[in-house]
């Protein structure tokens, strides 16, 4: 499995600070920064659509930076939204070389559904992997399609690709299926009704 990679033509930034970040955003830009343990940060503008296109289903996603007639690879490292209205603020990027393996943490995906009367317990969103840069898997899916009452799903049960790997427990349980359970809910709704009319009788 390959990791589809992205060409991106940023523009080296020279103004900085919020006022900087604002007028760059209002001209459809995404304010960035690209660094790495090797590589001073260098702040860029980045295209905004093409932008949000990138990072929008694929949390590691892997780009081609173009800027000041060179380029450099690197994985999306994490994405600021605006609280309401998701937008992107600003985006880290990791430099990375093509030959390189990386610790990332890919989510998990449940697919299909589990039997009458039982609820698919999600003990874990996101499995820590090591894997070649240019072969992160997007996500890891897993089948729950009519798993009965006491079945578990675990680390073991998932579909590594080659090369990628990692350090969880094979026996670390990712869903558990329980029985639906009416009562938490019960209680719940009176211990709500019960501070409604406490602090009915307080006005």
């Amino acid at each position: 499995m390959a990791t589809n990679v992205t060409r991106l033509e940023a523009t080296v930034r020279s103004e900085f600070g919020k006022g900087a970040s604002r007028r760059a955003r209002r001209a459809g830009l995404v304010p960035a920064v690209v660094y790495s343990d090797e590589l001073e940060p260098v702040h860029l503008d980045l295209p905004g659509h093409e932008t949000f296109l990138i990072v929008k289903d694929n949390a590691n996603a892997l780009v081609t930076l173009a800027f000041d007639g060179e380029e450099q690879l690197a994985l999306v490292k994490d994405v600021q939204r605006h609280p309401v209205r998701r937008d992107i603020l600003h985006v880290d990027l990791f430099a990375v070389r093509r030959d390189e393996t990386v610790e990332v943490t890919v989510p998990l995906v449940l697919m299909g559904e589990a039997a009458e009367g039982v609820v698919a317990n999600q003990e874990h969103f996101e499995i820590l992997v090591k894997a070649p840069v240019v072969a992160i898997p997007e996500s890891f899916e897993v089948s729950i399609e009519g798993l009965e009452e006491g079945a578990s799903i675990t680390v073991s049960a998932l579909e590594m690709p080659e090369g990628v790997s990692t350090d969880m427990d094979p026996e670390e349980v990712l869903v558990s299926v329980v029985a639906a359970e009416q009562a938490p809910v019960e209680e719940e709704a009176a211990e709500e009704a019960e501070e409604t009319e406490e602090a009915a009788s307080e006005e």
